[in-house]
């Protein structure tokens, strides 16, 4: 028999505050109109004030253990991809680990940017496989408004908050594609091109900072490299193009979506879409997308399903999952 990591629950969790484009119009050379052309985003949610990352990804926890039916203590660890914690340390999972009351196990972070969330899944796949974990929540969480340049409006526009959870667990399998479970990842990066994605702040400046970005060149790169490293985990799995029934995308930005759908050679109805609400989210935009095309019924049981995404680093990478 074959361990695998199979999915038990899912939550997500936005903030109160919706942004809609037509709120920008009042301080920037920008219009409703000119924003959804280029991204196909209408509206985002911003964090309060005083909310932070870690209270997003405790909102979202707490869904998907109802969603699985799970305490906190039933839970051995907590992986939680961000590149907004609310500090330097302790991590954000070791802060929602608290929220939670979760008394037992080991939290921790990963930082991959807007791929994080495919690391933690593929990190927490490999606890499960090691038998370091039988049960892990991996959440995205990300409050990107407190990087946001608002003079910008090449990225000041595109982004928002929110979080996603995910609980993995441990379940025996035949060792074929038709197993429930994470069935292979693909993980890649590239330090030679961190200048088109970044954050000019961090210990080295003392600053926060705010978020920079070569819009075309992230793009120019986005379509390749997604629709690539999504037909690598494809191969690894055994499977092709024709076995997917849903894509979840890193919800960036709906050209590139589309431009990696036809890459694929799938049609958009079977790709799940949530830029237009919740604007980029960066780690967190897979898991709320997963969580929002479960609840609206879309991904059922036995959906062969295909994560993939790209952020700054360059990092990109894609998990090939049934559901």
């Amino acid at each position: 028999m074959t361990i695998r990591a199979v999915v038990k629950g899912t939550g997500h969790y936005l903030p109160e505050r919706v942004v809609p484009n037509s709120h920008f119009e009042e301080t920037l050379d920008t219009t409703d109109e000119w924003i959804q052309s280029r991204s196909g985003i209408q509206r985002r949610h911003f964090a309060a004030e005083g909310e932070g990352t870690a209270d997003l990804a405790a909102h979202a926890a707490r869904a998907a253990l109802t969603d699985a039916g799970l305490q906190p203590n039933d839970i051995d660890a907590i992986v939680v991809a961000t590149s907004t914690p609310d500090l330097t340390f302790p991590s954000c999972a070791t802060m929602v680990q608290e929220q939670l009351g979760m008394t037992r196990g080991f939290a921790y972070d990963v930082q991959a940017v807007c791929a994080g969330f495919v690391f933690a899944l593929t990190n927490a796949n490999g606890l499960i496989l090691s038998g370091q974990a039988k049960r892990v929540m991996v959440i995205g969480a990300e409050t990107f408004s407190r990087l946001m340049d608002w003079s910008d409006r090449g990225t000041c526009v595109l982004f928002g908050d929110g979080a996603g959870a995910l609980i993995l667990e441990a379940v025996e399998g035949e060792g074929t594609p038709a197993d429930r479970g994470i069935l292979a990842t693909d993980l890649n990066s590239d330090g030679r091109y961190r200048d088109i994605l970044y954050v000019d702040g961090g210990t080295s400046t003392g600053t926060t900072g705010f978020l920079r970005m070569q819009g075309k060149e992230v793009f120019r790169h986005a379509v390749e490299k997604l629709a690539q490293t999504a037909n690598a985990a494809l191969d690894k799995a055994g499977l092709g193009s024709a076995d997917v029934d849903w894509i979840v995308p890193h919800q960036a930005n709906l050209r590139i979506i589309k431009g990696t759908a036809q890459k694929m050679q799938l049609p958009l109805d079977r790709v799940i879409i949530t830029v237009q609400d919740h604007g980029n989210t960066s780690a967190a935009s897979i898991p709320l997308a997963l969580s929002v095309g479960k609840a609206q019924g879309d991904i059922k049981e036995g959906d062969l399903v295909v994560t993939e995404a790209i952020g700054g680093g360059l990092a990109w990478g894609a998990v090939v999952l049934r559901w």
